[in-house]
């Protein structure tokens, strides 16, 4: 007989339509996600969205106005019936480490601990040895540093082996190169342990190095979700384009499903006549015809028609230069960023081409700049 279908996997850690509002204002806005044991999910986006405030209601320190929360297929949390904080097999970990100044490392890390001493001392001194700070067990946190403080909040959040690990902006009390280095250690720490990791943060880049997937919040909503790459690469609208990263903003209007531009016509399908679009597209995505200036041999289809303009102003940014340069269809400005050192002086013509595989057509935003 053939073999009976899986069962289908149960989320660690499931919130349905979860409503939160505040003298009659809406905070966080019927939002729903699911994350898997051994998952890594960020809410991103700017402050003030609903981030933090959703992760509280998981939490258990705020009470949603409407929504469930599940755990393992379990309901924790309604409107009416409610797991005590402290029952919800979940650990916490802010961006203030909240560490007991008169307790030493060992006994911060073994607080939330139950059982038998030597039991209790065996999992601080697991747990201490795996983020680094074994020789600190008997620091207190007045003598450690910012980076060695995080890692001793870390392994206090895992001791008590929590199923799912909510994470409010941990790392950036921390400077650059060292939140690089803890942020990958406790993302390997945090996967061998099989949690499911919810993570707020503001930052992108954080988003996109840590997350198996984001959901992108904006005014209270997730607007988009899915895996880093979708995300970036096919982005709903212009301001998700824009939380990435730089952007160019080409504005058309629809004649056909055609819009002109710059650099030749455009498909805007759907779009009726008459209509307003942008054409965003990410400076590192135009590209400075340096070899042809715009008169060798026909463009690709992927690169589209050249068009001509002249250097504002450009500046070294390190491995990359970015350059701003006036069109002369329309009198914009657009950027590009340059690999390696390209220093144009103002006024000098040059041409460009634009990617179009890596631009995105959206109609256009009412007022904005």
């Amino acid at each position: 007989m053939p073999s009976a279908p899986a069962a289908p996997a149960v989320p660690r850690l499931e919130i349905r339509d979860l409503v939160r509002r505040y003298d009659g204002k809406t905070v966080v806005d019927h939002v729903s996600l699911a994350v898997m044991p051994g998952q890594v999910t960020c809410l991103l986006g700017p402050s003030g969205c609903g981030k933090s405030t959703t992760l509280r209601m998981i939490a258990g320190v705020e009470i949603q106005d409407e929504g469930e929360i599940h755990v393992d297929g379990k309901l924790i949390c309604d409107t009416i019936f409610r797991v005590p904080p402290e029952h919800r097999a979940i650990g916490l970990m802010f961006q203030d480490f909240a560490l007991f100044p008169h307790l030493n490392v060992a006994g911060n890390v073994a607080f939330g601990l139950s059982g038998p001493r030597e039991a209790q001392r065996a999992r601080v001194e697991e747990l201490l040895h795996r983020v680094g700070m074994a020789r600190f067990i008997d620091a207190f946190p007045h003598e450690l540093s910012g980076g060695e403080q995080q890692r001793v909040a870390l392994a206090r959040a895992l001791a008590p082996r929590p199923r799912i690990m909510l994470m409010d902006e941990p790392f950036s009390g921390l400077d650059n190169r060292l939140r690089d280095d803890i942020r990958d250690q406790t993302l390997d720490i945090l996967r061998d342990e099989d949690a499911a990791v919810l993570l707020v943060t503001h930052e992108p880049d954080e988003a996109m190095r840590m997350a198996d997937e984001i959901a992108l919040m904006r005014d209270g909503k997730i607007v988009q979700q899915g895996a880093p790459y979708n995300i970036y690469n096919a982005p709903v609208d212009r301001q998700a384009v824009a939380f990435f990263s730089d952007i160019n903003v080409i504005c058309g209007r629809v004649q056909g499903a055609l819009t002109d531009t710059p650099f030749g016509q455009f498909l805007a399908p759907g779009v009726p006549d008459g209509a307003e679009v942008e054409i965003v597209i990410r400076p590192q995505h135009i590209k400075i015809d340096l070899d042809r200036g715009g008169r060798g041999p026909n463009p690709t289809p992927q690169d589209g028609a050249a068009a001509r303009g002249e250097v504002v102003r450009a500046r070294f940014m390190g491995s990359q230069s970015l350059v701003e340069i006036r069109m002369d269809y329309d009198g914009s400005v657009l950027k590009a960023l340059v690999p390696g050192v390209f220093l144009p002086g103002p006024g000098k013509p040059l041409w460009l081409m634009i990617r179009r595989d890596r631009c995105f057509v959206f109609p256009a935003i009412a007022g904005a700049a």
